[in-house]
C-alpha cells in the first residue's frame, strides 16, 4: 500500500466514526518520522507492512477514544515540542496568547534591565514556565504544581528544552507563601469548569485529560477564588497578574482580582485572535 493511500483509508475510517480526519495525517506523520512538508513528498512510496499495522492501531485507538497527543506522546506549544502524557492536561493554542501577552506585558511595565521572578501556578505540563523562560532571559521562572506526576512531565520538559525553570509541589501559592518568596510576575491557567459542564465535554478532554486539571469546582470559579486571595501575600508592590479564563468569566474573575487588589490596579479583559473574552490581566 502507498502512504497517499493508506492515509486515506485512516482518514476515511476517523470521519466515520466521528473523529477529525486530519488525525490521521498526524498519526501517519508520527509513524514515519516525517515533517508534513515530507510527507507529501513521498505521497507515492509503498508503506512498509509493519509501519502501516502500528499506524492503524493507533487510528484505532483514537477512533476509541484515547486524544492523538498521548499516542503520539507530543505537542507543539509556542514553536516547540513538549511531551505530553495523562498526567497533565494538554495545551491549547489559546495559552500561546497567553504567554505572547504575559512576555508584552512585562516588557512594558517593568522596562528595565533587571531580572524579574514570575510563578506559573499550575503548571501541567510546564508549557507556559518553560516557554516564559526560553523566550525572555529577564525572567527568573518558578513553577508550581500539586501534581507530583505532573512536576515530572514539566520538569522533563524543562530539561528536554534548555529551560531553567524552578518546581514546587504544592497548592496553588502555597509554596511561596510558606517559604515567604515574592514574585513580580503571577500567571495561571487554572481549573476553570464548572461541575455541570464537565460533562458536557468532549470524552477526548472529559475521560481523558486530568480532572484535577479541568474541574474549577461546582461554579467554575474555586480555585480563582482561592487563588486570588493568596496573591497579595506573594505579589512585589509593582506586579502583574495574568489569568487564562474560560469563555464568559472574564468579569467575574476581573472582579475577583478587583476586590483584592489595590485601587491603582488596572484590570483589563483581553480577547483570543477569535474575539472570545479568555485572559484577565492586573497590572499594578
Amino acid at each position: 500500500m502507498q502512504v497517499h493511500e493508506a492515509l486515506k483509508r485512516a482518514s476515511s475510517f476517523l470521519k466515520e466514526r466521528g473523529r477529525e480526519p486530519r488525525a490521521a495525517e498526524i498519526l501517519l506523520r508520527h509513524h514515519l518520522a516525517v515533517s508534513r512538508t515530507k510527507l507529501f513528498q513521498i505521497m507515492r512510496d509503498d508503506l512498509p507492512d509493519e509501519t502501516d499495522a502500528s499506524f492503524m492501531e493507533d487510528v484505532e485507538a483514537h477512533a476509541k477514544g484515547a486524544p492523538v497527543q498521548h499516542l503520539t506522546g507530543i505537542e507543539e506549544f509556542y514553536g516547540r515540542t513538549f511531551k505530553v502524557n495523562e498526567n497533565v492536561l494538554i495545551p491549547r493554542p489559546e495559552t500561546e496568547e497567553l504567554v505572547a501577552a504575559v512576555l508584552k506585558k512585562a516588557a512594558n511595565h517593568f522596562p528595565g534591565e533587571e531580572d524579574l521572578r514570575v510563578v506559573d501556578v499550575g503548571t501541567g505540563s510546564g508549557a507556559i514556565a518553560v516557554t516564559l523562560a526560553l523566550e525572555n532571559p529577564r525572567l527568573s521562572v518558578s513553577a508550581i504544581d500539586i501534581s507530583d506526576a505532573a512536576l515530572s512531565t514539566a520538569e522533563e520538559n524543562a530539561d528536554l528544552l534548555g529551560a531553567h525553570v524552578t518546581f514546587y509541589q504544592g497548592d496553588l501559592l502555597g509554596p511561596f507563601i510558606e517559604s515567604g518568596l515574592k514574585a513580580d510576575v503571577i500567571v495561571a491557567n487554572p481549573p476553570y469548569i464548572s461541575e455541570a459542564d464537565i460533562d458536557l465535554l468532549d470524552p477526548l478532554v472529559k475521560d481523558k485529560e486530568p480532572y484535577v486539571a479541568l474541574s474549577g469546582g461546582i461554579d467554575g470559579y474555586v480555585i480563582y477564588k482561592r487563588l486570588v486571595a493568596q496573591i497579595p501575600n506573594v505579589l512585589h508592590g509593582k506586579g502583574l497578574i495574568a489569568f487564562e479564563v474560560g469563555v464568559g468569566q472574564s468579569r467575574k474573575v476581573a472582579s475577583l482580582l478587583r476586590a483584592k487588589l489595590p485601587d491603582r490596579a488596572e484590570i483589563s479583559i483581553n480577547h483570543d485572535i477569535n474575539g472570545k473574552d479568555r485572559m484577565v490581566i492586573a497590572v499594578l
